[in-house]
């Protein structure tokens, strides 16, 4: 009989009670922000198994793995790390975010659908994304968005170049429909030093970079070559394609540079470049412009007084890079 149950114990029966009530009733949002969300927050994602956690460390061992075996087996002096391959693929999965509309950028991995896998700029790196196709079947945890991009930061960094500051959390789209419109990637030429010096102001700026940060970033000319068959250029910038070093600026500085007009014994037929006074080594009007222009070559001079500095520089621009447009989970305001 309910009749007989204690006072005390009634009391303390109804109290905790009106407890419960009040504290749903009066602030939801408050427990929902420190309960861990079970009563209020209804998204899938509350009931969702945890995803398995991703071993970086791992995985940047089997990229590095990955790209020295494939230099061995090219055997030629030109590996998948610089700028024809990995470290370009990261380059412009991320390039094409704008400030404006936050739209382009890492996120999604975008490029692996078309139109993005088509675009002129991204020519050559399907052999990029296929040769990371093993780490990711041994890695399926790491999203692909990750993973090319992660790919150029190993890549730097094996290459003697700085750490780069890095973390997970990209994820894959279904498709590429949101993909930005063609044409936000930097053209190497645009018929005028005038026309290609404002080109590439506009792409980087759109991004949210500074002309400081847009000499750093081209620094990565340092690695790797082009391809004929690709961009329709020819050569690497420096005798060490797999190298990071400031020696792309110090070449840019010093070195006498003149319109290619012959490839081995033949008229040249590509698209303008300029070429050492050995023929082996080239730049493009993109490259010319940093020493053409002012407040370019300032920056460019400094870096070839200070390697650590362009080292330092470009470790920040090149995260920064590869982090635009992701939507980070933000910290917590209790954790």
């Amino acid at each position: 009989d309910h009749h007989n149950i204690p006072t005390t114990t009634t009391e303390t029966m109804m109290n905790a009670f009106a407890t419960r009530v009040g504290t749903k009733l009066m602030a939801p949002a408050l427990v929902g922000a420190v309960s861990g969300l079970t009563l209020y927050n209804t998204s899938p994602a509350v009931h969702a198994a945890a995803k398995p956690a991703v071993d970086l460390k791992k995985v940047k061992e089997d990229i590095a793995d990955l790209i020295e075996n494939d230099a061995e087996k090219r055997g030629d002096g030109t590996s998948l790390t610089g700028t024809g391959q990995v470290v370009r693929l990261a380059c412009h999965c991320s390039g094409s975010f704008s400030k404006e509309d936050g739209s382009g950028g890492s996120n999604g991995a975008r490029m692996r659908f078309n139109s993005e896998a088509s675009w002129g700029a991204n020519a050559g790196l399907g052999v990029a994304r296929d040769a990371l196709e093993p780490i990711k079947e041994k890695h399926p945890e790491i999203s692909y968005a990750d993973l090319y991009t992660l790919a150029g930061v190993v890549a730097v960094e094996e290459s003697g170049g700085p750490t780069i500051p890095y973390r997970l959390g990209r994820e894959d789209f279904d498709s590429g429909e949101t993909s930005p419109p063609d044409g936000r990637l930097p053209d190497a030429d645009k018929g005028s030093k005038k026309m290609t010096t404002q080109h590439v102001r506009d792409v980087f700026y759109r991004m949210g970079f500074n002309d400081r940060e847009i000499v750093a970033l081209l620094g990565a000319h340092a690695l790797g070559r082009c391809h004929t068959d690709r961009s329709g250029y020819w050569g690497p910038w420096t005798f060490a394609e797999n190298t990071m070093s400031n020696e792309y600026f110090r070449l840019l500085l010093e070195e006498r540079w003149t319109p290619k007009t012959t490839h081995n014994g033949k008229p040249w037929t590509g698209p303008p470049q300029f070429e050492d006074n050995t023929g082996k080594l080239m730049m493009l009007p993109s490259d010319m412009i940093l020493v053409e222009d002012p407040k370019f070559k300032k920056y460019v001079e400094m870096y070839v007084k200070d390697e650590d500095l362009f080292f330092k520089d470009f470790a920040k621009a090149f995260a920064k890079l590869i982090e635009l447009g992701v939507p980070f989970p933000s910290k917590k305001w209790f954790g």
